[in-house]
């Protein structure tokens, strides 16, 4: 009865293992390992060929941020660019007022302490917004909000700011067709008496020469 025959391992044990693919990408034997720009080693190397490796990138400095709102040596201290730029928005009587009222409140004292490090030193100082739009973004939320008691002093820090009278009055407008009517109207009550003073004192300060 004739034998069957026997058909050679292709791959006897102890073989160096080759890539499959044949042309330029197929590169010398390997002993087990993956192939890699046809040279042994780990998957995902990159290969240099036999040249050096280039040299690592430099890391990367992250360079505090400057508003130029406050003095370039509040940049390296968050509480004083804070403590700055709040008072350049509202105004040294407003602060003075608020951080006594702070100061006589224990109970509070933490929370407004939080309050003005979120506000001033993370939001306000942020770049990307400049601080007339963040102004009016914050007129319109309050209106939307129904803050009537922080309005006025954000009209006063909106005119501080170089808002016009007439920016102010179309922003609260605008925010009327999503705030309601009377949320608007009573934004319009809030902010007018600030509006009305700065009109008045404009109008009574002598003319500017170029």
């Amino acid at each position: 009865m004739p034998q069957p025959a026997v058909v050679a391992d292709p791959f006897p044990a102890g073989a160096a293992v080759r890539p499959v693919a044949d042309g330029p990408s197929a590169g010398p034997a390997t002993d087990g390992e993956p192939y890699r720009d046809g040279a042994p080693g780990l998957v995902g190397e990159p290969s240099h060929g036999d040249g050096p490796a280039p040299d690592p990138l430099p890391e990367t400095v992250q360079e505090p941020y400057d508003s130029g709102v406050v003095p370039a040596a509040d940049a390296h201290d968050p509480h004083a660019h804070a403590a700055s730029l709040r008072r350049r928005v509202l105004g040294d009587s407003h602060v003075d007022r608020a951080e006594a009222e702070a100061a006589a409140d224990p109970f509070s004292r933490d929370f407004e302490a939080f309050a003005n490090r979120a506000t001033w030193g993370e939001t306000w100082s942020r770049p990307g917004l400049d601080l007339r739009t963040r102004s009016l973004l914050t007129l319109t939320a309050l209106t939307v909000g129904g803050h009537l008691d922080e309005l006025a002093a954000h009209a006063r820090a909106a005119l501080r700011l170089g808002v016009s009278p007439e920016e102010i009055k179309e922003t609260l407008q605008h925010a009327a067709l999503y705030a309601g009517l009377p949320a608007a109207r009573a934004a319009f009550a809030a902010v007018r008496p600030e509006v009305t003073a700065h009109v008045t004192a404009e109008d009574g300060a002598p003319e500017r020469r170029p």
